[in-house]
């Protein structure tokens, strides 16, 4: 399930990340919060800015995508975690549902809807889910570039 990206144009991908050994970590609580997908939106593109990590756009998409999963499949998102370090950032979003997702196989991109996983696994460079006793975590990683 992992993807390998790069710039479209062949342009070198050069960015300097100042991250603090351990890296940064954000957690957003978004428990029974009114427009989450908005509220995700927002709160990673800060902390992207913040942390000076580049492409923030297809995240923000990743990040959307993820919550929207849990809005429509899981009863919506409990949290959401950023963890940054100078390799890799994660993306984590906690909800109640113990049921793993299921991506949409093959992929129609004709067909309305059940794009969301495809999107995250194009977007990522790996995937999964976690359980855990009050439901699961559906993490998205994608590398850092090399400067």
């Amino acid at each position: 399930m992992s993807t390998v990206w790069q710039a479209l144009d062949d342009s070198p991908l050069v960015t300097v990340l100042t991250l603090p050994p351990g890296g940064q970590r954000r957690r957003l609580v978004m428990d029974k919060q009114r427009k989450p997908v908005a509220r995700a939106r927002e709160f990673t593109r800060g902390a992207l800015a913040d942390w000076s990590w580049p492409g923030a756009d297809d995240i923000v998409l990743l990040v959307a995508e993820l919550v929207a999963n849990a809005v429509l499949h899981a009863g919506g998102p409990q949290d959401l975690t950023l963890h940054a370090t100078d390799t890799r950032l994660r993306v984590e979003v906690a909800d109640a549902s113990r049921t793993a997702p299921a991506p949409r196989e093959p992929h129609q991109p004709s067909t309305p809807g059940g794009h969301g996983l495809h999107i995250v696994r194009t977007v990522s460079d790996r995937w999964g889910t976690t359980p855990h006793p009050f439901g699961k975590t559906v993490w998205a990683e994608i590398d850092a570039p090399h400067s």
